[in-house]
């Protein structure tokens, strides 16, 4: 027998005894990049489902049980992705995990977890294999990225009118499968990219690139990628002299953006796409005042990640603490959330993606372009 139909065995028989017997902390993981170059993530991440627990336990908890969070640190690395999840399932005995925030993470670490009985939510994981390779315990709170490949082509076709469009990734998972997204709309509208080149996470000398995105004459540079090569890619180009405008998407929300760029005046126009306003849901009010009350600002993923606990403690609360019952459960019911109601169709998708566009400015803050 193995570990895993054992572990799904164990599962059924402390829920069959769930109403008798006395049980202990739910254990919850939080799965994402907490050290490393995209750690401002992993803040967001943990910020958004330490805030939740908090609450939740404060209101009694799941049927009476605390949530017990447990950090899962996966620097953004597959491997070390798998080996978390792992840990989560046969040491922590983690009955859900809020994560991971890569898709290259997400997508080895969420057949760990199915073969575990465990529910997985991401907060921020948006390549579309994710959700497409059919598993029933995989859950997301954002989009994919055929969605907002759409907005970013549609908005460089209609609203820019480019016709000269570079096109760049750092061929990771997230990154090149966004700009293949974004290219593969670009085409459908009969505009062809006039470059199409990776670049390397962790590379910070870009000048052989940027002659090549300056040789093409482009007038848009769209980057698939994080923040942390986004920042100093933006940089340079600035530096030697590129009028292009850069676009990228959700990758890229954080104010460690502006810190790896150098200055506010690099990124200073700036498009990304990424969802509807999350301080904007009427539902998150109360939370989000709390967070600032505290001197911390729900930035970028923050709620994304409050609003994921949320939807991994109704499956529980809701099924007697089966995850596997739980995820089932959340395929058919709408889940009230700091970001609205949220629902989910056979895949683990939202029903309804809500992608937009955003400007940077000089003061480096970001804001939805009317």
């Amino acid at each position: 027998m193995s570990n895993a139909v054992i572990r799904k065995t164990l599962i059924s028989l402390a829920v069959a005894g769930a109403a008798t017997l006395a049980q202990a902390d739910v254990v919850i993981g939080v799965a994402g990049p907490h050290t490393g170059a995209y750690a401002a993530f992993g803040e967001q991440l943990w910020k958004g489902a330490e805030k939740a627990a908090m609450d939740i336990n404060a209101a009694g908890g799941i049927n009476g049980e605390m949530i017990k969070l447990v950090k899962a640190d996966d620097a953004c690395e597959p491997k070390q992705a798998v080996s978390i999840a792992n840990r989560l399932v046969d040491s922590d005995d983690a009955l859900a995990v809020v994560g991971h925030f890569c898709s290259s993470s997400s997508i080895p670490a969420s057949k760990i977890y199915e073969e575990a009985g465990v529910i997985m939510v991401t907060p921020a994981s948006t390549n579309p294999t994710l959700t497409d390779q059919g598993l029933p315990n995989v859950f997301r709170v954002c989009g994919r990225d055929d969605q907002q490949g759409d907005v970013a082509a549609s908005y460089i076709v209609d609203k820019l009118n480019a016709k000269r469009v570079a096109v760049i990734h750092d061929k990771d998972t997230y990154g090149k499968g966004l700009a293949d997204a974004m290219k593969a709309t670009l085409n459908s509208y009969g505009v062809k990219e006039v470059m199409y080149e990776g670049l390397t996470r962790g590379e910070k000398d870009f000048n052989a690139l940027i002659t090549k995105i300056r040789s093409v004459d482009a007038d848009v540079v769209y980057f698939g990628g994080l923040h942390s090569e986004a920042g100093p890619l933006v940089r340079q180009l600035r530096e030697q002299g590129s009028k292009a405008i850069f676009i990228s998407g959700d990758g890229i929300v954080s104010d460690e953006f502006v810190s790896v760029a150098g200055s506010p005046e690099y990124v200073d126009g700036v498009l990304m796409t990424f969802g509807a306003p999350p301080t904007s849901y009427p539902s998150g009010k109360k939370v989000i005042q709390e967070f600032r009350d505290s001197g911390y600002e729900p930035e970028g993923y923050t709620l994304y990640s409050y609003t994921a606990m949320q939807v991994a403690v109704a499956a529980l609360a809701n099924n007697n603490l089966d995850p596997i019952k739980g995820a089932e459960w959340l395929k058919s019911h709408s889940i009230d959330t700091v970001m609205g109601k949220k629902d989910f169709d056979d895949k683990g998708d939202l029903t309804v993606s809500d992608y937009v566009m955003y400007e940077w400015d000089g003061q480096g803050k970001y804001n939805v372009v009317e």
